[in-house]
């Protein structure tokens, strides 16, 4: 019972998160975003090169030497008792070796009455799950191209139920100084479990994404267009309460337009004066809108907020994202520069 318990309230924990695509992997909380930075341009974009350290968590390539000795902190409230946090920091060994980063995402899921099969109350029990990363970025000779990986232990504990595992993230960013575009293409969660949960062996959240980005030359803009699960074509799923009766009584559901699947697939972001001490951000991902929504009423789900706010050597980031009526969730997050 116990564990039944628990694998429900997991499992509705994913599908508010990746629904069609969720409830497949374990260890989904690797695909959590890990910044409010990210959050407030949508999630998952990895086309930001610059000194966010932050960013070493979702592409690797992007790791670079104006990280070095930067330490971020992120802390967030997301759905019931469940909470998150991120560290990540960077250090350039020599201009040789270039720089390495270190990172760790940590959740807790709260806490769960415990019952036994005749529905009498037993001992209370929790659920949590971390992942430890080292990151390390290349510069292609000659080029403007960055390639990265980073390797992830994971240890994931559910009731009395443990699992250990272990991933590498791929990534590679190209930079076009020129025109002051991003190209990125990452592919993460390449792995498996090395201890399971039961003696089942199951699949990690393979994910790959695609990415490019670019200040506008007389506007402080820099947008962000990310592409998402491009390893699955299909990630939409039918809104029962769009299906349609039909004569004998059966239900039609509501297909996906192949437009409307390619839409799923994308995360746009802006950032207002990105390279400014104080910078204001947006960002609508639109498979979150699209499976959130409600019919005949606006709740705005897939736009997320934020900011960002320098003092010396301290930069705070706050963000803000819109999922349903009954949950949105707040990210903070602290970056500090130890030089």
């Amino acid at each position: 019972m116990q564990k039944k318990l628990l694998i429900l309230f997991l499992f509705s924990i994913c599908t508010v998160t990746y629904s069609q695509i969720g409830g497949k992997y374990i260890y989904q909380f690797l695909n959590l975003v890990t910044s409010p930075r990210q959050a407030a341009l949508g999630g998952k974009t990895i086309t930001i090169y610059d000194d966010d350290v932050n960013q070493a968590n979702f592409n690797p390539a992007s790791i670079n030497q104006e990280m070095d000795n930067h330490l971020a902190l992120n802390y967030g409230s997301y759905f019931g008792e469940v909470t998150y946090g991120t560290a990540s920091y960077a250090y350039t060994y020599d201009r040789h070796l270039q720089t390495f980063q270190v990172g760790i995402n940590y959740v807790n899921y709260g806490k769960f009455d415990g019952y036994d099969e005749n529905g009498q109350t037993t001992s209370q029990f929790t659920g949590s799950e971390t992942a430890l990363s080292f990151g390390y970025s290349y510069n292609v000779p000659s080029t403007n191209l960055f390639i990265g990986a980073s390797g992830k232990l994971i240890s994931s504990t559910l009731e009395s139920y443990n699992s250990i595992g272990g991933a590498v993230d791929l990534g590679a960013i190209y930079i076009d100084e020129a025109n002051d575009v991003n190209w990125a293409l990452v592919v993460r969660n390449i792995g498996t479990q090395f201890t399971t949960y039961n003696g089942i062996n199951e699949k990690l959240p393979l994910e790959i994404l695609a990415g490019v980005s670019q200040e506008l030359e007389n506007v402080p803009i820099r947008w962000h267009l990310t592409l998402d699960n491009l390893q699955q074509w299909n990630i939409s799923f039918s809104n029962p309460n769009q299906a349609e009766s039909s004569l004998d009584g059966s239900t039609i559901e509501k297909k996906t337009s192949i437009f409307g699947n390619a839409l799923r697939h994308t995360v746009f972001g802006a950032e207002l004066f990105p390279k400014k001490s104080f910078n204001l951000r947006l960002g609508y991902n639109f498979r979150r809108a699209e499976e959130l929504k409600i019919l005949d009423q606006r709740n705005f789900s897939g736009i997320s907020v934020g900011f960002g706010l320098k003092f010396n050597k301290i930069k705070f980031n706050y963000s803000y994202s819109k999922y349903t009526l009954a949950g949105n969730t707040s990210l903070f997050g602290l970056t500090i520069n130890l030089q």
